[in-house]
């Protein structure tokens, strides 16, 4: 039996709450699995302690999962260690800020160009590149941020 760094402790408290999560069922498959892992791998008194590659097989999961789920409930405790990470950063920054986002609205809001009924998507982003509001901007991320106002482009 290979020496495990980080040894999961329940306590009967914690026990009983995953055991209720478990049973409501009204949570993510993620969030049940690692809960089904922590139970698993509980080395109190009266514990399993089922070995990390036994619960792999049993809850159809990686063994570095068992394992990373293991490291954070020692680590940071039984809420991160259910939960997702959350991001450092946003993965891809937004081209729109908030002021940005203001001229697109009053711009979408305005009466449109001359031989025009109406403003399209790509036209307002075309706009905004003129006017030097952004570099770029795609008409798919101009639809977005008009999806969220109630003005129209009529």
């Amino acid at each position: 039996m290979p020496h495990k760094k980080y040894l999961v402790t329940l306590t009967p408290e914690e026990r009983r709450w995953l055991t209720g999560l478990l049973s409501a069922g009204k949570r993510s498959a993620l969030t049940l699995t690692r809960a089904r892992i922590l139970l698993k791998a509980d080395q109190a008194k009266g514990g399993p302690a089922w070995e990390d590659a036994d619960i792999a097989d049993a809850l159809d999961c990686g063994l570095r999962t068992v394992e990373r789920v293991r490291q954070r409930f020692v680590e940071r405790g039984l809420d991160p260690a259910l939960g997702r990470k959350p991001q450092d950063r946003p993965s891809r920054e937004r081209k729109l800020d908030g002021a940005a986002e203001a001229r697109l609205i009053a711009l979408a809001c305005s009466a449109p160009p001359d031989g025009r009924a109406r403003w399209t998507l790509k036209l307002l982003a075309d706009r905004l590149v003129q006017l030097e509001v952004v570099e770029s901007v795609s008409d798919e991320t101009v639809r977005r941020v008009l999806k969220k106002t109630s003005c129209g482009r009529t």
